[in-house]
């Protein structure tokens, strides 16, 4: 068995181990910044046949929602928030509210999402930010789908 690194050998063209995110618009890259830190982001076009998923440190609450308007989906998504803190692991170490078909739920546990396909969602809002909080989301689809129900993308400001 040959051991290799990173982006070497048959398989290495499957580990991601830099950011390779979209071109998002400066406008929401510097708004990001405010609150976040995007680790890693991983589709279709980062390695074809490949699903999305994308993983963050959100490190300061917004006061306003991050993303505000709902948006759906075809494809079933999977949404994570996890607390920092290995020695309480379900404590989320703040707040974060999420909302499905205009009802809103406020989480302060490590928590797991299943947004079904066809389900309208968002806003997301960090009320408040003790310590990290790591967050992800799966969309089984090979590129993320960010339409509002105008056809912009909800990361344009």
């Amino acid at each position: 068995m040959a051991v290799v690194m990173n982006s070497e050998g048959k398989y290495g063209k499957f580990y991601v181990t830099e950011l390779k995110a979209p071109q998002f618009p400066p406008e929401f890259l510097e708004r990001y910044r405010q609150f976040g830190s995007r680790i890693r982001w991983l589709d279709g076009n980062v390695v074809p046949g490949a699903f999305q998923i994308n993983t963050s440190w959100y490190i300061h609450a917004m006061p306003e929602p991050i993303f505000a308007e709902e948006h759906v989906h075809p494809n079933d998504e999977v949404v994570g928030f996890f607390g920092s803190d290995p020695q309480n692991q379900e404590e989320l170490n703040g707040e974060v509210e999420f909302t499905m078909e205009g009802e809103t739920h406020r989480l302060t546990k490590s928590s797991i999402i299943f947004v079904p396909g066809g389900v309208k969602h968002l806003p997301l809002k960090l009320v408040r930010v003790d310590k990290p909080i790591f967050h992800f989301s799966i969309c089984l689809a090979e590129t993320y789908i960010d339409k509002n129900k105008d056809g912009k993308s909800i990361y344009d400001t």
